[in-house]
């Protein structure tokens, strides 16, 4: 398995989130976050595990509705899953052995940007600017 792409996979998805304007950029990426926190369900390897994550990780998009910290905490969280299901051997896809592993690497990408305030590139460097004092013209 390749350990970049997935990072690719990653900033991929933040740029495709650039696209879409605040404040709906943030509210998708809640509704993102609760459905990766469901992504497991289906195959159920950790059993009643698996309910109590969800209901977790929908609280946590719930609170993302209004925070990218929450947003950025939920990818964090399904990172860890992600991890814990690859040790375990209940991957996400079933049958793409190390597809648990893959996602455990593209995850804390989304959750830093997340982390970050869910900015653009555009934003991003004018808060840079103003920060440094560079003249934004």
């Amino acid at each position: 398995m390749s350990y970049v792409a997935p990072i690719f996979v990653g900033i991929l998805y933040v740029l495709l989130m650039c696209l879409v304007r605040e404040p709906h950029r943030r509210r998708l990426n809640a509704v993102m976050v609760g459905g990766a926190g469901a992504a497991y369900l289906s195959g159920g390897g950790l059993g009643g595990w698996e309910f109590a994550f969800t209901a977790v990780a929908t609280y946590v998009a719930y609170r993302g509705l209004d925070s990218w910290t929450f947003i950025g905490i939920g990818w964090l969280m399904h990172t860890a899953w992600d991890v814990v299901h690859h040790v375990k051997g209940n991957p996400i896809i079933p049958f793409a052995h190390s597809s648990s592993l893959g996602c455990a690497i593209c995850d804390p990408v989304i959750a830093l940007w997340c982390l970050g305030g869910g900015r653009t590139p555009a934003e991003l460097l004018r808060t840079v600017r103003v920060e440094t004092g560079v003249n934004a013209k």
